[in-house]
């Protein structure tokens, strides 16, 4: 499906007929953006009871809730800053067991071996729950006031809201939950938790997601949730976890136009599938454009990796109309033209029909010669 803003992306998401909607796109696509159309949608800014929420969303604006002072002028009592008007982020941290709650995953997301503790990360809320400082202690020693990496910031700060988010469905899956402050919520919105985060975590998140929702669809809590993302492992896992009770989407876009896609639940998903189906739709609709030779390069390079081949080139292979084996060269010598943003002199030229040809002729022999599936 086609569509001219992220307004109507929005409305069609909203419109699925399943309680979840799990969404893959390519990163600069728009997720952040479309989850605060969503939230527009659901909730508009003007609207006059904030407090009884309809819609509550993780995404990079959650992120910026948290805030570092790292001590500049002595560097050794770094703390991150909770916003003091995150009202949603102190009612999490002064809930009964929250803090204890939120430790123990931030830790088992970070620590290599929840069992044999040789380094633990450890971080302490101060008394109005406004900043927390963090210590690392490694072989009996500790150090106080540090500064975590950004995949560990990103892990705590994701623990916080895992954290809110089972304490909702706690209260929703209550036959009384009419007294709840949560008694309003219709969605949760979650756009990519995995950034800076390596694959072992990327999968714990998803696992952990999937059993949120699970639970909550199984407690009959009505809560809807849209996940979005632009990593092929988490939505692989997510998809795997979730898809026979979930919509799921691949969205896309081109500079004036937005696409959404609904994707199989009994069709498998890669990103190398992803990267063929967007090259096929760019091709047949002509609309192919410089940015296309970046997804060849990335399934040739990904084939190339997979097969043990030593450079992409090797994938590209072409024949002539007699059957021979062409020089791949000048393929070859294009594709790295278009595909290196390094060489700006050719950003704004657009795509010659020559051009486009090269794309096309590459793309479609590789399907040939791979032996691609065909509909």
């Amino acid at each position: 499906m086609e569509f001219s803003d992220l307004k109507t992306v929005a409305e069609e998401i909203k419109s699925s007929d399943k309680n979840i909607k799990l969404i893959y796109a390519f990163n600069g696509t728009g997720k952040t953006r479309l989850s605060m159309e969503f939230k527009e949608l659901i909730q508009p800014s003007n609207n006059s009871e904030q407090d009884l929420k309809k819609i509550i969303y993780y995404n990079a604006f959650t992120e910026d809730l948290f805030t570092w002072d790292n001590d500049l002028e002595n560097g050794n009592d770094r703390k991150l800053l909770i916003n003091a008007n995150s009202h949603w982020i102190r009612k999490v941290v002064t809930e009964e067991g929250a803090i204890g709650t939120i430790v123990d995953r931030f830790q088992g997301y970070v620590l290599n071996d929840k069992d044999s503790i040789v380094e633990k990360i450890e971080p302490h809320f101060n008394s109005d729950m406004s900043e927390i400082s963090f210590s690392r202690t490694y072989r009996g020693n500790t150090a106080e006031g540090i500064k975590i990496s950004r995949g560990e910031e990103s892990n705590f700060i994701w623990s916080v809201f895992y954290t809110l988010l089972e304490t909702i469905i706690e209260q929703r899956s209550d036959v009384d939950y009419e007294d709840s402050e949560y008694r309003d919520l219709e969605y949760i919105f979650i756009d990519d938790p995995i950034s800076s985060l390596d694959d072992r975590r990327i999968i714990d998140i998803a696992l952990d997601i999937s059993h949120l929702v699970k639970e909550s669809n199984k407690n009959g809590t009505g809560l809807k949730f849209v996940i979005t993302t632009h990593h092929s492992l988490f939505f692989n896992v997510l998809f795997n976890e979730l898809k026979s009770k979930s919509s799921n989407f691949l969205f896309s876009k081109t500079d004036d136009k937005y696409f959404l896609e609904k994707q199989k639940n009994d069709s498998p998903f890669g990103y190398h599938l992803m990267l063929v189906k967007e090259l096929k739709n760019a091709i047949n609709e002509d609309r192919v454009e410089k940015y296309h030779f970046n997804f060849l390069r990335n399934l040739l390079e990904k084939t190339a990796t997979f097969l043990g081949y030593e450079n992409w080139s090797k994938c590209v292979v072409l024949y002539d109309e007699d059957g021979n084996v062409e020089s791949p060269a000048p393929y070859v010598r294009r594709i790295n033209l278009h595909s290196h943003s390094a060489f700006s002199e050719y950003e704004p030229i657009p795509l010659t029909e020559q051009e486009k040809k090269v794309l096309e002729r590459v793309f479609n022999q590789f399907l040939e010669n791979f032996r691609f599936f065909k509909e």
